[in-house]
């Protein structure tokens, strides 16, 4: 049997960072024995350090005993302690050390790594080898002995256990590290944990532990945990930002060769870069390589490199000479401890994955990191000593960034956490949810599930719960069941990092690759990790023992597979040189000119980037697979249809009738549509005229005029914005036979205006404003309505011997008085007026020009004429 060592912390602080320690008291608890004789290689006691007779240890060693007390209590507690405090190595061991824990003890970490690397401290902690008291489970990977007490696990797995069992059987207590990370599995794995502490196990330990997250809401969100707050133990961080923003004409990877060369002049020991992603490392290590003294070695760190790889990044050198570089994503930002680290030379960039609803794409983004995550950055200098941190931003755009990093539920594809809550039973209103989902993606995940008869009435289908089944995303699962073991290469590789070093978009390489033996590696092809390589062959094999057999009679291609993950992204290719495609979702994507697969006439597309300027808004086609016309067919066979269209052609200004065969926004063949019925072709006319807009003639515009002077409400709405909204109304059954614009330009839309009106309106519209006025002669005269008042125009003889003005009810008419060679003479809205005074004026000017054409003395006496004086003979 062993003993665990572990001291107890006084409550008096010597100064910031270190805690004073009584004189330790042990406290004993006996567990499994060891199944090695070694001796331990670390004790709980190398964590102290012996100065000037007072020990030190990590400062999370204070306040273990209170978190303790509040597990067996309350069986719950939020933990604060900054990176550095010993959260992550220290809590499992304690709780296990306590004796009041009885089943095992599972601690969830957001990465791989950190989880094999938090198992590993432990163990050497213990003197064992993983997988004898302490052992971890990742993807694909996992050390677990029959007396293992302590479990690491990646953050979905703890998901698979509650739906695989909800009542966890010999677990005791759920510790979720680095929750402040918000990652959508481990908002789940909380929000299940709680649901089942909840209803099925009242005596299962909660432990949430954060280094920046605010813990306030958490604790409320766990029925008002109680908060345990440690101190950090840090080094004073001296912050060096740029002198101004970097050039927009400076490439990234030049500012961060520049800032590191800066790092390495000014200081001493380690420097840790953070970077966007694996893409940037690898720039950034070529841009060094030969800058460099001869005395610092590059060090890559990112999660899909392999374990032996990592871990020279994460301890010291062999060699004691050696300055180590390393280059890492934000993986270093968890529980690593990275030993010799004296700098951190902080790029600004953080790479999420983020979903466009609108699109219903998810893809990786490339955007500044909140000021949590720089601070979290910074803080890794002054781990074990006072360090420095070069900022790759001038201090004065810190304003512009945002506070914390969003969580992954409110960035990301929703699906995977919509089928899991279906096959839980439950909506996101009924779990306690940090961050509850948005209605529109939401919405969108459960309708992509409908898609793919997974749910039915919102309810999980039999097929559904086929999916859950299995671990991959919903698409995925989807391609598995039905296309069985062929599959799961496909499956395993999209489920995986990019492995492909071209920039060509054809998967096809990366799939022949996992078809050649183990370690070939010269005929691998453009593969930019061949360890990567390997454990996708071997996810590969356990995919393909999970899938169905003997789904399809029919053996599917790669391509035909792909198919059926992503039914939207079957795209073809649009006529015109530029390989631009629209994808059968409707939306578009355009491929590089000189990509092997541009003159593919039809796609399946796996992965899609940002657009560029130059190819315009589409994104961009990164990763693909070419599909024949037959293929397609084959796949999608029972979602062909027919469609039979009439629109308008605004290119050939003409009405065009065609029948096609579509698979969703795709025209896999044309044909005219001969016999297409009257209807259809008047309501493609109409759109033509919506698009060309009226054009009205004389006698239209009249009768428009006419009813805009009417009483409102009295008549329809004629302005040329109605009636265009209305034309489907009142024009598409007069437009019989009319299929191009010159038809348009010939046709009279009069009779179909009156129509419009109807009978009864325009007799009511003749009494209220009449079209004509009768002249003395009998002659009628059209009123113009388009104006301020109705008016007349008449040449004065014809209205000879009129002693009364023209009305229109109770408002007299404009009359515009001409000369015998149809000018104007006189306006007047009042004739009687006019003929007592201006006329004498008016007489004695048009005598003058006119003298073959009577102009009486009194023209109220006179007989109205539109003749001239007969001749003298």
């Amino acid at each position: 049997m062993f003993e665990l060592t572990i001291y107890r912390a006084a409550a008096q602080m010597q100064r910031p960072g270190a805690m004073q320690f009584i004189p330790p008291k042990l406290s004993h608890v006996k567990t499994h024995p060891p199944q090695t004789n070694r001796k331990p290689t670390v004790d709980a006691r190398d964590f102290l350090a012996d100065k000037g007779g007072v020990k030190f240890a990590l400062p999370i060693d204070a306040v273990l005993p209170q978190v303790l007390d509040c597990l067996t209590q309350s069986g719950r507690v939020v933990l604060q302690a900054p990176p550095g405090a010993g959260k992550t190595t220290r809590t499992p061991l304690v709780i296990l050390e306590s004796g009041q824990c009885p089943g095992k003890i599972l601690m969830l970490e957001p990465r791989r790594l950190a989880a094999r690397a938090a198992a590993e401290r432990m163990a050497d902690t213990l003197g064992e080898k993983l997988g004898e008291t302490v052992g971890y489970r990742i993807r694909g990977q996992s050390k677990i002995g029959p007396n293992t007490r302590i479990e690491v696990l990646t953050e979905g797995i703890l998901t698979r256990m509650i739906q695989a069992d909800p009542e966890l059987p010999g677990v005791g207590a759920i510790l979720f590290d680095e929750f402040h990370e918000r990652s959508l599995a481990a908002d789940l794995g909380l929000a299940l944990a709680w649901e089942l502490r909840e209803t099925l196990r009242e005596d299962l330990w909660l432990v949430v532990m954060s280094a920046t997250l605010d813990a306030a809401p958490v604790a409320a969100l766990l029925d008002d945990a109680p908060i345990v707050t440690s101190a950090g133990r840090s080094f004073p961080v001296e912050l060096t930002y740029l002198p101004r923003p970097a050039p927009k004409d400076l490439s990234f990877e030049a500012q961060a060769r520049s800032l590191i060369l800066q790092a390495v002049a000014d200081t001493e020991g380690g420097i840790l870069v953070f970077l966007p992603g694996e893409a940037e490392i690898r720039r950034t290590k070529a841009a060094l390589q030969d800058h460099l003294p001869k005395n610092c070695v590059l060090r890559p760190l990112l999660g899909n490199l392999p374990f032996a790889e990592q871990q020279l990044a994460i301890r010291p050198e062999a060699r004691k000479n050696l300055r180590k570089i390393v280059l890492a994503t934000a993986i270093a930002e968890t529980s690593l401890t990275i030993q010799d680290v004296r700098v951190v030379v902080d790029c600004g960039r953080a790479r999420r994955a983020r979903y466009d609803p609108e699109k219903g794409l998810q893809r990786l983004v490339t955007e500044r990191v909140s000021k949590a995550e720089a601070t979290q950055r910074a803080g890794r200098a002054g781990r074990v000593a006072a360090g420095r941190c070069y900022r790759m931003w001038a201090r004065a755009e810190e304003g512009a960034m945002p506070a914390f990093a969003p969580p992954e539920i409110a960035i990301s594809d929703l699906a995977p956490l919509a089928l899991e809550l279906a096959q839980w039973g439950s909506g996101p209103e009924d779990l306690a949810f940090l961050t509850p989902p948005a209605p529109g993606p939401w919405a969108q995940a459960k309708a992509l599930l409908g898609q793919l008869g997974a749910l039915s009435d919102g309810r999980l289908t039999p097929h559904g719960a086929a999916l859950a089944k299995l671990p991959l995303h919903p698409r995925l699962a989807q391609m598995l069941l039905q296309a069985g073991p062929r599959a799961a290469p496909l499956a395993a590789l999209l489920s995986d990092r990019d492995i492909l070093s071209t920039q060509n978009c054809d998967l096809t390489p990366a799939l022949t690759a996992l078809t050649r033996p183990t370690g070939n590696k010269e005929q691998a092809g453009p593969i930019r990790d061949h360890s990567a390589l390997d454990r996708i062959k071997q996810e590969a094999k356990r995919l393909s023992r999970l899938a169905p057999k003997g789904t399809r009679e029919i053996a599917l291609s790669p391509a035909q597979c792909l198919a059926l993950a992503y039914p939207e992204r079957v795209a073809q290719r649009r006529p015109g040189p530029q390989p631009r495609y629209i994808m059968a979702g409707g939306k578009g994507a355009v491929l590089a000119r000189d990509d092997s697969l541009a003159n593919a006439r039809y796609l399946v597309i796996s992965d899609l980037g940002n657009p560029h300027f130059s190819t315009g808004p589409d994104p961009k086609i990164r990763r693909a697979l070419a599909l024949s016309e037959a293929e397609l067919r084959e796949v999608f066979a029972d979602q062909i249809t027919w469609e039979t269209l009439c629109h308008w052609s605004k290119r050939h200004r003409r009405v065009i009738a065609n029948r096609s065969e579509m698979l969703g926004a795709l025209s896999l063949t044309q044909e005219v549509w001969r016999d297409a019925p009257s209807e259809a072709l008047a309501a493609a006319m109409v759109e033509g005229v919506q698009q060309m807009g009226l054009r009205l003639p004389k006698a239209a515009r009249l009768l428009q005029a006419r009813v805009a002077a009417a009483p409102p409400g009295q008549f329809p709405d004629l302005s040329d914005t109605a009636l265009l909204e209305a034309a489907p109304e009142w024009l598409a059954p007069y437009l019989t036979g009319l299929t191009t614009e010159q038809d348009w330009k010939a046709f009279d839309p009069l009779p179909a205006l009156e129509a419009y009106i109807g009978w009864a309106a325009l007799r009511q519209l003749e009494k209220i404003a009449p079209a004509h006025f009768t002249t003395p002669l009998g002659r009628k005269i059209t009123i113009d309505y388009s104006g301020d008042s109705p008016a007349i125009e008449l040449r004065i003889q014809e209205i000879f011997g009129q002693t009364r003005h023209p009305m229109i009810g109770d408002h007299p008419l404009k009359v515009t008085l001409l000369s015998p060679a149809h000018r104007p003479i006189q306006v007047t809205t009042d004739i009687p007026g006019f003929w007592t005074g201006s006329y004498a004026d008016v007489r004695k000017d048009m005598r003058a020009q006119y003298p073959k054409h009577p102009w009486p003395e009194d023209p109220t006496q006179a007989d109205p004429t539109l003749r001239a004086k007969p001749r003298k003979r």
